[in-house]
């Protein structure tokens, strides 16, 4: 008996690692440079991609776990979700997952790591970080192409992410049709400058003892006081990976992909 099971988890093991391998193969390792800076990104096109055809964007920012220069831990989360044959067929899209060196942050954050949950100041008053300077700058060179609809720019996020989706629909407030942040938060000060063009669904565990689920409430009221419409998920069970529940949920990508930019 216990060796059939070790036979079924053999079974398992490989079939796991060979959707993680076919994961990575459709996602094109790229490299963006401006002047001596790089940012190394993912990038999936559509099947039977053409320059000729038009395409929504997806753009991803993943959690401080995998920050690193392989340029392959960014698709730890979220990948699969939008690489499935499934989601592929009906959401044609391209698809980019940047990745954030180790150390550095997508948002512009002072972090005290002493405590539990993490005590976090949002400084979206400074500058940029570099990182989320480069993924701008990624942006707006992808926003040149023809084959590029101007009209679905998508942004998600999870945890560090979550909180670089934030800041960047505050930077950016008039390029992105909808962001999903998740596990994430922001400064409620800035919430104005996005709230009535950038639909959001966000999403928190109540559990979580890593981001406190009150940065993402925050936000979200500080939208509605702006006369923002968000959508707001809060899992009762879940902890930090309440990304896990949020990619489960059916409606996620056809609520995103229904949305287009309002035109100012």
């Amino acid at each position: 008996m216990n060796y059939k099971k070790l036979i079924f988890c053999a079974i398992l093991v490989v079939l796991f690692s060979g959707v993680k391998a076919q994961d990575k193969t459709n996602y094109k390792k790229e490299v963006f440079t401006q002047n001596n800076d790089t940012l190394l990104y993912r990038v999936m096109y559509p099947k039977n991609f053409s320059v000729k055809k038009q395409y929504p964007v997806v753009l991803f920012l993943h959690g401080a776990g995998e920050r690193g220069n392989d340029n392959e831990k960014q698709l730890t989360h979220g990948s699969s979700l939008l690489s499935n044959s499934k989601n592929r067929r009906k959401f044609p899209a391209i698809v980019i997952f940047p990745q954030c060196p180790e150390n550095e942050y997508w948002a512009n954050v002072s972090i005290d790591r002493s405590i539990k949950p993490l005590d976090i100041v949002f400084q979206y008053e400074k500058e940029p970080t570099k990182p989320l300077r480069l993924v701008m700058l990624l942006l707006d060179d992808l926003l040149r192409k023809s084959f590029v609809k101007k009209d679905q720019i998508y942004l998600m996020g999870l945890s560090m992410g979550g909180m670089g989706t934030f800041e960047l629909a505050y930077r950016r407030p008039n390029v992105f049709a909808a962001a999903i942040p998740i596990c994430g938060g922001g400064n409620p000060k800035y919430a104005k400058e996005f709230a009535g063009n950038v639909p959001l669904w966000a999403f928190h565990g109540a559990l979580d003892n890593v981001v406190n689920p009150n940065y993402t409430l925050e936000m979200v009221s500080a939208i509605l006081k702006e006369g923002g419409t968000p959508k707001l998920t809060i899992y009762d069970d879940a902890n930090h990976n309440s990304w896990d529940s949020a990619f489960a949920e059916p409606n996620l990508l056809p609520w995103l992909f229904s949305k287009k930019r309002i035109k100012n």
